[in-house]
């Protein structure tokens, strides 16, 4: 009868900490939106326990280790590009534990089939392996030759890597590409000029906003005509907010694991509109954090309904592992 106790894994400080700020806020409007709408297990309540990874692999570990061992939370929700710090304890020491969240840190602890206590929500790639469809897509808008930049973090720098081969599979050639970028660096002069002498004119960046930003005002200002400019994140309430932002945006395009809230589907309408009641959203639209937030929230949510509300943590577990049906409320495209 007592309330779940549900730890949450982002940064709330350092250079990660601006790209972080509405994972708290994604985590409870679908809290809120599921007791309103009086889910099975709504009477249960929910305790949320935030976790600062420090924007570094250390303080993740440091931070899971007290969710897990002092604050004895139910289930992990990591929203954390530092979540591979933690990794190998997770699934090892912590393996009791539920983590529900995304895998998008380029950590190996989500491809351990021993590990089975982890479940991806939202982006669960295998870096290992290269997706052509940046490449194809590339090629049909005219791009010759790309470029990739990266933060030295194993999910920037990997899945710029990935879109490289998804290029050179589909016929361009692999112009200037830099994966070692400090987190959140706004110094892009020698990436612009490195762009610029490569000839590049496509360029992927897993970046932060305002790393990628900077790098589309200065390759504007450079006078270097890019095809395609193309972010793993970065469309959402944060930049709808910013005018100069959105300024320095235009021309730029943005990938998302998600139905897009422009589509206007009952899913969206139905995130949008708790969005607004409850995390104080104008446009209705997440931010990329808010929104990994919200499904990986509802994910545990999902889980504690198939196994029934005083579920134990095994149960959940066990019951997560057997399912094929969990959409995210209709988030996703095909069941996860």
């Amino acid at each position: 009868s007592d309330p779940i106790k549900v730890g949450v894994l982002t940064s709330l400080s350092g250079a990660a900490g601006p790209s972080y700020s509405r994972t708290e806020s994604g985590v409870r409007a679908r809290l809120a939106a599921y007791e309103a709408a009086n889910g099975k297990c709504a009477s249960r309540g929910f305790e949320v326990i935030m976790a600062d990874d420090q924007s570094s692999p250390q303080g993740a570990l440091t931070a899971v280790q007290k969710l897990v061992e002092q604050d004895e939370v139910f289930a992990v929700l990591p929203v954390s590009s530092f979540f591979f710090g933690a990794g190998q304890y997770a699934g090892t020491q912590a393996a009791d534990t539920p983590f529900l969240g995304g895998a998008f840190d380029g950590g190996e602890q989500w491809l351990n089939p021993n590990y089975e206590n982890l479940f991806a929500a939202i982006s669960g790639n295998d870096y290992n392996k290269a997706a052509t469809t940046i490449g194809e897509y590339w090629r049909k808008i005219g791009g010759t030759k790309a470029a990739a930049i990266a933060f030295n973090v194993p999910s920037a720098a990997k899945a710029a890597e990935g879109v490289m081969l998804s290029a050179e599979r589909a016929g361009l050639a692999r112009g200037y590409v830099n994966l070692r970028l400090p987190y959140g660096t706004t110094d892009v002069g020698p990436l612009v000029l490195g762009i610029k002498e490569s000839g590049a004119d496509v360029v992927y960046a897993p970046v932060t906003p305002d790393t990628a930003f900077a790098l589309a005002t200065g390759l504007r200002q450079a006078g270097v005509e890019m095809k395609s400019v193309l972010l793993a994140t970065g469309y959402g309430a944060d930049l709808l907010s910013s005018p100069p932002a959105m300024q320095a945006a235009q021309g730029v395009g943005f990938m998302t694991s998600y139905t897009p809230v422009e589509l206007d589907t009952e899913a969206t309408r139905a995130l949008s509109a708790a969005l607004k009641q409850y995390a104080g959203s104008e446009s209705g639209i997440p931010s990329f954090s808010q929104a990994v937030g919200w499904v990986s929230t509802d994910l545990l949510l999902h889980g504690l309904e198939l196994a029934g509300c005083d579920a134990t943590q095994e149960e959940l577990m066990n019951a997560l592992r057997a399912d094929k049906t969990w959409t995210a409320g209709g988030l996703f495209v095909n069941p996860a």
